[in-house]
């Protein structure tokens, strides 16, 4: 099988994309445009409409990515399933990924980007329309198995609708051109991560009404974006016309740089995920061991901490034992709250990473030390996390007040060193990768995220789930024990993503951290002294 492949236009978080020809409605080329003031309406008039199309329907998708995440996940744990559990009903999405990264640009290239926008929107409602099934009366077994899969599709739309929304930039925009539409573009990639944020928090807080509210919600997002994708786009808007390329090509084992970069990223990914997708939610969620069991009798729920209920026996319990206890006793819209934060600030950072901390630092562009310093840095707050957890009596005497500090203070300090990794990950993947200039090689990177986020997810619900001790019926395990081996096996994480960016052949420049600062001397400067 041969398709057309193309050259790498940006590195995406995960997305594999690709430079796509447009019809010649869509683009003014340099040889066809007009005198400078009539190319700016020109450019606006013709342009400007895929570009809204395409990009408010990637940004409406975004909001209910989020949110579904949020939406099976609290409601699962009002089922009183396990992280683990949990956790395995978001494996096919994750793994989805992994392939549909790859699917997605071919057949973004063969039959354009309407068909992947639709496909992707499709699938999502189909996801949504799935989980109104979810019967309270399945055995945990058929649910996790339905559930799963459900997942399965949104993860499948995930990256089909993702390939139209990162393309579109290529698609309005002639090159060398800074007009006000190239400006509108970068804003609205920058707000992509801030909207999934938004989405985290409308799902949990429709979840607090009903269930059946949050899903009908969602979906009728998706409804409004599905006519403009039918109607207003060109069914040849993106295919493809550069040389074609094979499936053998999507893996380019001789470019050691990029292969390398691809490993490191799955473990960069994985620690964060070892303990933010399902365990540190159901830690927000799950009450107080202390305020559990025989010594607390009860007559209402009223009566029991926030996360507890009073059970049959007449005593305080834990709404779901399998989901451990020890933690803040959130409400579900707090939670999402909670993580929605998090992801709008990463999301906001990541877009200025190189105007605030690598650019002021002397470190722009950056090279292999610069994300093995800032490597090495991403490890720090998920130890002290640990640390604190295992060894502060705030977290010993389950002080709310004060372990909530802690977690908002090193998760918020986590998002700003992860955000400042992953933005030099995006621009070294483009760097090595400028050699083969065919996008469809660097299809073992766009991989890794997807992997990474796997090993994550499905390892931190082993770890939450059994490590800790089982304080009986009522309480269930100790959440505080399990959240903190999560932390511990992201710090590890973050040390073997960077011990892999050794092996990468790009320190030539050197490391500098402020003009005043060399860490590490270039290449060019090393050779001046040896001459001297």
């Amino acid at each position: 099988m041969s398709v057309e492949a193309t050259t790498p236009l940006e590195a995406p978080e995960g997305d594999f994309t690709e430079e796509f020809k447009s019809e010649p409605n869509d683009i003014i080329s340099d040889k066809d445009a007009p005198k400078k003031k009539d190319s700016s309406m020109n450019l606006t008039s013709k342009a400007l409409r895929p570009f809204v199309i395409i990009s408010s329907s990637y940004l409406l998708f975004t909001v209910t990515d989020g949110a579904v995440r949020m939406i099976v996940l609290l409601h699962a744990y009002n089922k009183s399933f396990s992280a683990l559990e949990v956790a395995i009903m978001f494996s096919l999405y994750e793994l989805a990924g992994v392939f549909t990264n790859l699917a997605a640009g071919f057949m973004g290239a063969k039959w354009g980007i309407k068909f992947t926008l639709i496909c992707g929107l499709s699938l999502q409602l189909f996801s949504y329309g799935l989980l109104f099934a979810w019967d309270d009366d399945w055995s945990k077994t058929e649910s996790i198995i339905f559930v799963t899969f459900a997942q399965m599709f949104s993860g499948i739309a995930k990256d089909l609708t993702k390939l139209g929304g990162k393309t579109v930039t290529k698609l309005v925009t002639p090159e060398e051109q800074d007009t006000r539409l190239f400006k509108l573009v970068s804003l609205i990639t920058g707000w992509k991560n801030s909207l999934k944020g938004v989405g985290y928090f409308l799902g949990s807080a429709l979840l607090q009404v009903s269930y059946e509210l949050s899903l009908g919600f969602m979906m009728g997002l998706i409804l409004l974006a599905m006519p403009w994708a039918i109607l207003g786009l060109d069914r040849n808007l993106g295919t493809a016309k550069k040389k074609n390329a094979n499936w053998k090509e999507v893996f380019v084992w001789d470019n050691k740089n990029l292969n390398v970069l691809s490993f490191a990223r799955l473990f960069l990914f994985a620690s964060r995920d070892f303990w933010f997708e399902v365990p540190l939610p159901f830690y927000l969620r799950s009450p107080g061991c202390d305020s559990l069991g025989e010594d607390f009798p009860c007559s209402q729920d009223s009566d029991c901490d926030t996360g507890g209920t009073c059970g049959d026996v007449g005593f305080c319990e834990n709404i779901n034992p399998g989901g451990g206890c020890g933690g803040l006793g959130l409400s579900r819209v707090v939670v999402g709250a909670f993580l929605g934060g998090y992801i709008i600030l990463y999301g906001q950072v990541q877009s200025w990473t190189p105007q605030l901390v690598t650019g002021p630092l002397k470190q722009t562009p950056p090279n292999k030390l610069t994300e093995i310093l800032w490597g090495n840095i991403n490890c720090i707050p998920t130890f002290v996390m640990f640390f604190v957890i295992r060894f502060s009596t705030a977290f010993e005497n389950n002080e709310v007040g004060r372990m909530a500090g802690w977690l908002i203070t090193v998760i918020i300090t986590f998002a700003i060193i992860f955000a400042i990794n992953s933005s030099i990950h995006s621009y070294l993947v483009v760097k090595y990768a400028k050699a083969d200039k065919v996008a469809v090689s660097v299809g073992l990177y766009y991989m890794s995220n997807a992997l990474g986020r796997l090993v994550g997810t499905v390892g931190s619900g082993l770890l939450f789930t059994y490590v800790g001790n089982d304080l009986g019926e009522f309480a269930g395990h100790d959440g505080t024990i399990g959240l903190a081996a999560c932390f511990l096996a992201g710090t590890f994480s973050s040390l073997i993503a960077a011990f892999i960016t050794l092996w990468i052949e790009d320190e030539d420049s050197g490391l500098k951290c402020g003009s005043c600062c060399t860490l590490v001397g270039s290449k060019e400067t090393i050779i001046e002294d040896d001459e001297i």
